[in-house]
């Protein structure tokens, strides 16, 4: 397999982005990377995207976006992971490139969320689940991370507001990001306060619905040894699934989709979860925070909620995580969200995130999850020597 590098990040700011369209959103991004990879064109653009139909009325995006990012007649497709479709079509790419069928791509991640009703939204949101045995009875994806929580709390004798340093570590972070939806810090009184959506989840808990993309341009190793002093090189893109529905589950508080992507990675990549200088995880709420640092390998189960108490999870912490606001913070744009994070990751290892900047930063970690742990995507990327 050839080796694949990523030469250039596109992001635009996180929101309510009433004045922006899908494509507007998209093609920023695609551009801001074309521009930062100093390239002007592409072999193929693949579009990780989760409800378009719904939100927007429109599919066929990969079609789309090659129009009107100027690409021309290239292979252009959209892919689909619920809110895992950003690593999804980030796989894609690297799937391309590493065959050694293409030597250059466009990855783009986008989600128009925002100015949607919200009763179409909740539904929309609900068919990441199982539409007959789950979202047909009523549950939602809130509503099922309310009910592990409960569980969590009962099992391993812990209280909500030990679940707060995952949220104030991420709204500390987001204040150095100018691409996050918000910039305030909040307190753990705050967090305490907060309202509630799905007892005992409240809304400090969960990450927001947001307007944004981000891209990143892929090309074979090779190709950026020549051309590019600032490449990141995956060394590992891992996909992996659990039964969709969480009652199907043998232990539904064991992520076993990311346990298996993230070690297959490790493997894949040839190191460990000691390597790990900064983890980007799929905060989508703090106790996914907890679990995907227990099936990736940085805590026992049930002591993932140790490592926020005790600060490892700082950017000076043992394993930074959430650098730039995480999706709790930074926004989630559902299938933008996998692409925001391998971007963030490849600030840091270029030595760009500015006052987050994780110190000496040469290994880092994505992994996008899709529903409540059904799909899990991990990426593994390098800084050149």
């Amino acid at each position: 397999m050839e080796d694949v590098a990523i030469i250039g990040i596109g992001q635009t700011k996180i929101g309510e982005q009433w004045e922006r369209s899908l494509r507007n959103l998209a093609v920023d991004a695609i551009q801001a990377a074309l521009k930062d990879a100093a390239v002007d064109h592409a072999e193929a653009l693949y579009v990780g995207n989760t409800l378009a139909g719904e939100f927007t009325a429109q599919q066929h995006l990969g079609a789309l976006l090659a129009d009107w990012a100027s690409l021309g007649s290239i292979e252009a497709l959209r892919v689909e992971a619920a809110s895992a479709s950003g690593a999804a079509a980030i796989h894609m790419g690297h799937m391309a490139v590493a065959s050694g069928q293409l030597s250059l791509v466009v990855v783009c991640g986008v989600e128009k969320m925002t100015d949607t009703d919200p009763a179409i939204e909740r539904g929309a949101l609900a068919s990441a689940m199982d539409a007959e045995y789950e979202a047909m009875q009523g549950l939602s994806l809130t509503a099922s991370s309310a009910l592990l929580m409960r569980r969590y709390m009962y099992e391993y004798k812990v209280c909500h507001e030990d679940f707060a340093p995952f949220a104030i570590n991420a709204h500390k972070n987001a204040l150095g990001n100018p691409y996050a939806q918000f910039h305030k810090a909040i307190t753990l009184e705050d967090f305490k306060r907060a309202p509630v959506v799905a007892d005992p989840i409240t809304m400090l808990d969960s990450a927001p619905v947001a307007d944004g993309a981000a891209a990143l341009v892929l090309c074979s190793g090779e190709l950026a040894r020549r051309s590019c002093s600032k490449a990141v090189y995956i060394r590992a893109s891992v996909v992996a699934t659990d039964r969709l529905a969480l009652h199907s589950r043998r232990d539904p508080l064991f992520l076993q989709a990311a346990y298996v992507s993230a070690h297959k990675a490790y493997l894949q990549a040839g190191i460990g979860p000691s390597d790990i200088d900064l983890f980007e995880l799929h905060d989508a709420s703090t106790l996914l925070a907890a679990l995907s640092l227990e099936a990736c390998g940085f805590a026992p189960r049930g002591k993932g909620i140790r490592l926020g108490q005790e600060g490892q999870i700082d950017l000076q912490g043992s394993i930074p995580i959430s650098t730039m606001g995480g999706l709790k913070a930074r926004g989630d744009p559902l299938g933008a969200t996998g692409v925001y994070q391998v971007a963030e990751l490849i600030q840091h290892l270029r030595g760009e995130a500015g006052a987050n900047q994780v110190r000496n930063a040469r290994i880092g970690m994505a992994q996008n999850i899709g529903g409540n742990g059904a799909t899990a995507i991990t990426h593994i990327l390098e800084a050149p020597y």
